[in-house]
């Protein structure tokens, strides 16, 4: 698929195809695509741990679930447990010299093993190592914040690359405790979501796009207060391209939901 059709087919899946497993080479192109993902001072914060649910006991898959996924976990035949990792800012500034070396940082921006060394380190790096959770920094947020978001990129593009395997995904949140429990994940790492994946037992479209808010309520063009106008013709070529499609709920939507209640035994 082109990439703004991969951007319109994502959706949150709910209903999987439980009986069928997903290929591991498909896990691990979702990986390698969190993998390549943009990450400050070259420190890949994201941490993941992937469950397939077939060797799970029944006691650790019970324990998983939550009052809101707790359907989503049972269907879904792969999970992926996110974290980010604070301390990925103590190897950083050997790693911000090694974008040096392979020209990514050059000295047509200031770059050098010795602005490293002699402000980065000292001025930025240093301070978010010590106490990534509360040290400030320009803004004022903390750069737990910075971390958290890195790992999100990171998780965005792993979606993007199930869907473009023909997989459905859903993000959700978990329960720390039990999981940190089951999967003997570090005490630093910070819990973030678990990513669902499978197959869709329902059609891809999962009942059409989703409703999102209009561009110039969100998006601003030189200063708060200006909307950033969206102009019709771009619209209409990114529904053409595919990112933009059918609104939900889709005509037949109702009649699949009760389709799919009544496959898998469940309330209609």
């Amino acid at each position: 698929m082109e990439f703004k059709e991969v951007v319109g087919r994502r959706r949150t899946i709910r209903y999987f195809q439980s009986w069928r497993p997903v290929e591991r080479e498909k896990i691990q192109t979702m990986l390698e695509a969190a993998r390549r993902a943009s990450c400050a001072v070259n420190a890949t914060f994201m941490r993941a741990i992937v469950v397939f649910r077939d060797q799970l006991s029944r006691e650790t898959l019970e324990a998983m679930k939550t009052p809101v996924s707790a359907l989503n976990i049972e269907l879904a035949p792969v999970h992926i447990y996110i974290y980010c990792d604070p301390t990925a800012f103590r190897g950083a500034q050997d790693r911000l010299k090694k974008l040096v070396d392979v020209g990514a940082l050059n000295a047509t921006h200031g770059w050098s093993h010795k602005f490293v060394d002699e402000f980065v380190w000292p001025n930025i790096l240093k301070p978010a190592a010590e106490n990534v959770m509360t040290a400030t920094r320009p803004g004022g947020a903390p750069p737990i914040a910075g971390v958290a978001a890195d790992a999100g990129i990171a998780t965005c593009q792993a979606m993007l690359a199930a869907v473009d395997e023909g997989l459905g995904v859903c993000l959700s949140a978990f329960m720390p405790g039990p999981i940190k429990a089951a999967l003997k994940a570090p005490d630093h790492w910070v819990p973030l979501w678990v990513l669902l994946v499978g197959y869709p037992a329902e059609g891809w479209e999962a009942g059409g796009q989703r409703p999102r808010p209009p561009m110039e309520e969100i998006y601003f063009e030189g200063e708060y207060g200006k909307p950033f106008k969206e102009d019709p013709k771009v619209t209409e070529h990114l529904k053409a391209a595919g990112m933009i499609q059918r609104p939900a709920p889709l005509p037949w939507r109702r009649e699949e939901i009760k389709a799919l209640a009544r496959m898998f035994g469940l309330p209609e």
